[in-house]
């Protein structure tokens, strides 16, 4: 099973859409679990979680690896490109190097932010549940036995 996921990978997001419809064409529980697998594994790349998922890491990884840039995406000028002016390619180093630093730093001001907000609902939650076992039944809508 892993290997046929890995093989799947090696194709990409395509390929895994074009599962998922050949899955509803032929029966429609099959492409719904395609559908339900893609979006739990992160490969569909949307939900809450604001980093990488480990697939898209993974993705990312493999594309480094064949000579692109992860972080700026497919069909990109390469960073080993020189533009014949070796100032110019330092600055663009430079700035290149700075903005992925920034991204990262925003990636990880975002995650803070969303950990913040998740502990302060949970804390609600908390705070609103204790004030139910002060004695009182909480009501939860079903009928109290008599």
């Amino acid at each position: 099973m892993d290997q046929m996921v890995a093989r799947i990978d090696d194709f990409g997001r395509p390929a895994w859409i074009a599962l998922m419809v050949l899955g509803f064409i032929v029966f429609w529980p099959i492409g719904l679990s395609v559908l339900a697998y893609m979006l739990w594994s992160g490969r569909m790349g949307c939900g809450r979680h604001g980093g990488l998922t480990r697939w898209q890491a993974r993705m990312a990884d493999k594309w480094e690896r064949r000579g692109g840039s992860a972080s700026r995406g497919w069909g990109g000028p390469q960073r080993s490109w020189s533009s014949g002016n070796r100032a110019f390619d330092e600055y663009r180093e430079a700035t290149l190097n700075r903005l992925e630093d920034e991204s990262r730093e925003f990636r990880d001001f975002l995650e803070r932010l969303r950990m913040a907000k998740d502990r302060s609902e949970f804390d609600q939650f908390m705070s609103d549940r204790r004030k139910g076992d002060n004695g009182t039944v909480p009501d939860t809508g079903a009928p109290q036995p008599t």
